[in-house]
């Protein structure tokens, strides 16, 4: 394990990670994290030992060649960053990388090793899944959360799932019986717009994360980039009949389950965030 001593003191530091793959549909988790580490100005405290967590027959390392000259490789691995938002807080540990391929054991040990070091005392987790939801409407968000009071307290959908579980799952486990407060939150993806970059979603995981760490991140043109996104999925949609007739099957089935108190009440929470975030401004 690295030394961490010349870090120096963190803020009541929170562990915010996203991982490339099996969790994280059309990327959408992984580029919440590259956006808090652009828009905070995040610098690299350290990576993990490749060897030990990557297969580099599934996850192969990267070259470059430039005219004829060789530029190096590059190999998998995760990266830990440290950034200091302006007016926050907290600080907040940055963890991002691809999934690893081996010893989840481990791995999950390592990064509750540096977590303890750095004093964190809440972790955040991305993840991003394909699901049956329009991309018409806003994109739903589930948590899943230790200790369970933690749902209520940051007005989280409670997730519900039984089955093969991603690294994302394993260090919601890690974490959370080590008695660190533990928030995992999940964008919906629209399985029909499955492939990368899903701005909407990333967007939506961003809010989160400003709900949990009760800071602004600034979003840069990620709003624009939304939008775009949803213009272009309506216009791909609208010459395919098959693909309009199922966008508003699903769009139906959404609205019927919103109950006229549940969208008062996500009404009422998104205009408290507004005047909090205004009242920061």
């Amino acid at each position: 394990m690295p030394e961490l001593d010349s870090v120096g003191e963190l803020v009541e530091p929170v562990l915010v990670a996203a991982f490339e793959g099996w969790n994280d549909a059309g990327e959408a988790a992984g580029t919440v994290v590259e956006h808090l580490m652009t828009a905070w100005g995040a610098d690299e405290l350290l990576t993990l030992e490749p060897d030990d967590y990557y297969d580099f027959q599934v996850a192969r390392p990267r070259t470059s060649v430039v005219n004829g000259e060789h530029g190096g490789i590059t190999w998998p691995t995760t990266r830990i960053s440290i950034a200091r938002p302006a007016g926050g807080g907290c600080d907040v540990v940055l963890v991002s990388g691809s999934e690893p391929n081996m010893r989840w054991r481990g791995f999950a040990g390592d990064l509750l090793a540096v977590a303890r070091e750095l004093g964190v005392r809440r972790v955040v987790l991305l993840g991003a899944l394909l699901a049956d939801v329009p991309h018409t409407r806003p994109v739903p968000i589930s948590g899943v959360t230790s200790p369970k009071h933690l749902l209520s307290t940051l007005h989280l959908e409670p997730a519900g799932y039984e089955g093969p579980t991603g690294i994302i799952g394993v260090l919601q486990d890690t974490f959370a019986s080590a008695g660190m407060e533990t928030v995992s939150l999940w964008a919906a993806v629209p399985h029909y717009v499955a492939q990368p970059p899903s701005p909407k979603a990333t967007l939506a995981l961003l809010r989160g994360v400003e709900d949990v760490l009760d800071v602004t991140v600034p979003l840069g043109d990620l709003i624009e980039e939304a939008r775009a996104w949803e213009h272009g999925v309506d216009e791909l949609a609208s010459e395919d009949e098959d693909i309009a007739g199922y966008v508003r099957s699903l769009e139906e089935a959404k609205d019927a389950a919103e109950l006229p108190e549940a969208t008062g009440e996500a009404i009422a929470r998104e205009f408290e965030r507004y005047l909090k975030r205004r009242g920061r401004g």
